[in-house]
Parts: C-alpha cells; sequence; structure tokens
C-alpha cells in the first residue's frame, strides 16, 4: 500500500512532538528548481522556497556535483578536531561579501538561530556588557536566547514562562503602521532613560528587512541613525542577515543597499542551498574578542554544507542571479499591485528585490489585520497547485520566497494563481 499525504499526517500526529508545526498537509517526495512533486505525485509551484532557502532553487545541479565530490572525500572530522580547506576557503570568500571596509573575520555554524546566540556572546565578550536592544516584530530564532530577542510571544515562547533578561525593545520603523525613524530612534533613548544606560548594553540588533515580521524594510535613515548611535557609545551594531542573505534582496546582503556597515553579520538559510550552514562575519577586532575554545560546535561548518555554499556563490556569479533577484522582484510586484489596484483588501504591496510581501486588511482599514482572509488564501493557492507562505505579527502578510532560478513563466503561472484566489475569496 503506497504512502498518501493523509496516512502520512496520521503518522506524523502519532510520532512528532505536537509543538512542531507545519503549514501545508503534504509530504514532499522530490523537487527540482522551483517544483516539488508530493507522495500522491501532485506538483505544485514552490513560492516559499524552503523559507527563503532556496535562492539556487531545489537540487541546482552545481551544488549537488559539489556535494558528491565531497561526500566522496570525508564528511566529518569536527573542524575544531582536524580542519579542512572548503571551511576556510568559504570563510574568506563570506569575509569579502559582508559590507564593511575593514578586516573581517568568520565563524561557521549550524542555524541561524545559533548564528545570532554566537553574535551576542561575541559582542558581549567585545564590550564586557550583556544588555542587548532588539525590536518590535523581529524574528532571531528559537532557541532561549534568540526568543529574548524575538519579538512575538505566540506561538515562538507561549506557555514557556519568561525568557533570559536583559534584552530591551525598541520599535522598528513602519511608515504603514505610522511608526516614524523618529519614533523609533526615540524608543531606543527611552531604553537608555529608563532601563539600561548606554555603556550597559553590548549590541543593537535588527533585520534590515524584517522576515516573520512582515517583510518591512528598514529606512536607510535609522542604520545611519543607528550606526552614528553605536559609535557614540561602544555598542556592536549586528545586522541578522539570515533571511535576507544569499541574494534574496538583489544584493548579496541587504546592508550593501542600507548605506553603513553592521560590526557583526549573521546568515544561514540559502548560503548553502538547502544544507544546514551558518554563521557570523564581523570586524576582525570585535570577533577575535572570544578565545580559542570560546566558539564552535560538534557539526559546526559541515564539509558537505561547506562544499555547497562554495558552489552557491559559484552560481550566482555564473547565472547572475542577483540582477536575476531584481528582474524576479519587478515581475512579481508589477502583478501584485496590479491586483492591488482591484481589491481594497490588499493594504500594500512591498519588497526588496525577491523578498517580497503582500499585507491584507479587512476592506482595506488598516486597522483590521485580515488574518483569516491570509489563512484561506494560503490554503486556496494550495489547492490550485501553489505553495505560499504567510507572515506577520498579526499573520496578515502574504510573503514569496519564490527560488530566483524560477523561469519567468513560473512567476506569471504563480501571479495567475494568487489572482484566481483574490477573484475566489476576496
Amino acid at each position: 500500500m503506497s504512502n498518501t499525504n493523509e496516512s502520512l499526517m496520521q503518522r506524523r500526529n502519532e510520532a512528532v512532538a505536537r509543538g512542531v508545526s507545519q503549514i501545508h498537509p503534504i509530504f514532499a517526495e522530490r523537487a527540482e528548481n522551483a517544483k516539488v512533486w508530493d507522495v500522491e505525485g501532485q506538483e505544485y509551484l514552490d513560492f516559499a522556497g524552503g523559507i527563503a532557502v532556496l535562492n539556487t532553487g531545489h537540487l541546482h545541479p552545481k551544488v549537488v556535483a559539489a556535494v558528491q565530490a565531497q561526500l566522496s572525500k570525508l564528511t566529518h572530522t569536527c573542524f575544531q578536531v582536524l580542519a579542512y580547506e572548503p571551511y576556510v576557503e568559504i570563510c574568506e570568500k563570506l569575509n569579502k561579501l559582508v559590507p564593511g571596509d575593514f578586516p573581517k573575520k568568520t565563524l561557521l555554524v549550524t542555524t541561524g538561530a545559533e548564528a545570532v546566540e554566537n553574535a551576542i556572546k561575541i559582542a558581549r565578550a567585545a564590550t564586557g556588557r550583556t544588555g542587548v536592544i532588539a525590536f518590535t516584530g523581529a524574528y532571531h530564532g528559537r532557541t532561549l536566547m534568540t526568543l529574548s530577542l524575538t519579538g512575538k510571544v505566540v506561538p515562538y515562547s507561549a506557555g514557556m514562562g519568561l525568557m533570559p533578561g536583559q534584552v530591551y525593545r525598541a520599535m522598528y520603523p513602519c511608515a504603514l503602521h505610522g511608526i516614524s525613524v523618529e519614533d523609533s530612534i526615540a524608543s531606543i533613548e527611552r531604553i537608555f532613560k529608563n532601563d539600561a544606560a548606554p555603556s550597559d548594553i553590548a549590541a543593537i540588533i535588527l533585520e534590515p528587512v524584517q522576515g516573520e515580521g512582515g517583510f518591512y524594510v528598514a529606512p536607510k535613515e535609522l542604520l545611519l541613525r543607528l550606526r552614528a548611535l553605536c559609535d557614540q557609545h561602544g555598542i556592536v551594531l549586528i545586522a541578522d542577515e539570515v533571511q535576507t542573505g544569499a541574494g534574496r534582496t538583489g544584493t548579496f546582503f541587504a546592508m550593501e543597499q542600507m548605506g553603513v556597515a553592521a560590526d557583526l553579520t549573521t546568515f544561514a538559510k540559502s548560503i548553502a542551498g538547502g544544507f544546514p550552514l551558518a554563521g557570523v562575519t564581523g570586524k576582525a577586532s570585535v570577533m577575535d574578542s572570544v578565545a580559542p575554545g570560546g566558539l564552535g560546535g560538534t557539526y559546526a561548518g559541515s564539509p558537505l554544507a561547506c562544499a555547497a555554499a562554495l558552489a552557491v556563490l559559484d552560481v550566482f556569479e555564473e547565472e547572475n542571479l542577483l540582477d536575476r533577484a531584481k528582474s524576479v522582484g519587478e515581475i512579481l510586484v508589477t502583478g501584485l499591485k496590479e491586483l492591488q489596484a482591484q481589491y481594497k483588501s490588499i493594504g500594500e504591496v512591498r519588497n526588496l528585490g525577491a523578498m517580497i510581501a503582500v499585507e491584507l486588511f479587512e476592506g482595506g482599514d488598516l486597522n483590521k489585520p485580515a488574518s483569516a482572509l491570509t489563512s484561506q488564501v494560503v490554503v486556496k493557492a494550495r489547492e490550485k497547485k501553489l505553495i505560499l507562505l504567510s507572515c506577520g505579527t498579526y499573520s496578515n502578510v502574504l510573503r514569496i520566497l519564490v527560488p530566483l532560478t524560477a523561469s519567468d513563466e513560473q512567476l506569471n503561472q504563480g501571479l495567475e494563481i494568487i489572482r484566481q484566489c483574490f477573484a475566489e475569496l476576496a
């Protein structure tokens, strides 16, 4: 008897912890570029990209070949025991790619949350301070420290009690919801006045484009003001580029478009084309604040993931994927704005490169997030064989993270399905 999605969901519900959610009741069997086939043989167009992991598409031939070649050499030694060249080579390349006109060094780990945890550790070691300022709507991970930084309790830390302290929340600017850069900076000044002196703050961390928070793009003015504030008070500025990095926004790192450089940059997700790799790149003097043995991990910087990441960088260059990210954004945003003109429920279409969001409101009222409609569109799109994701503090944002290697035909196919969803639901 062959597996079905329903039979596998039953097994999953009995075997897998309840806290592990699942957006779509589908079990994937195989995939290629921007297509996925489930265990029943049904074909789907993937506009989710494994949540921003597959900028180079599913199973890019060059990535597969690089991993297969590495697989025949070695899969693990633990870099802290016996080193291997791919780890060093990817660090060298990232030191050049990460924005900032200063000497840099890189640490490789396995997950985005692990990268953020280590960035905080490095900032604390560099400054001798413990406090951290994060922003409303932030998402930085699911570990205890990163849950303190993440600005959404439900579902990420619901029922788990209070997270580790000494994290202070500033306001992330959003013109759509009436929060200005001035409001944001004033909220940091209030922290300095009411909660923690600047001399107690080790780091300010933000996403240049918020991920789970709703794909809000940080205004350049905010980054300029934060850079000046951090320089004034000796605070480490951390750019969390886990979701924005690896070319999603049209530059390899989004901070290249922000006019300033962070002291530390975290990366993960698409850097290795589907293999688990993450890390921190930053000022060499800051990175070297931690003594030998203070950083690392058993699987950190796996040889297979490093080989995949080197191939991803080659693919970006050979296929001009940074330019492709911009054109993907233009094609999809043009179509989505045409849709916005037809439906009041679409309050805003926004993007940086191919990081695209559609925020929905009931009847166009910006005080009434349309979370139910958003959920219905995701379900209806799936029924029409398009995989979409939602996000946002109020779960009212559709987000698109289609592989940059998808064809124009596939982009237009996805747009047509989204049009049909709104025609039927809105």
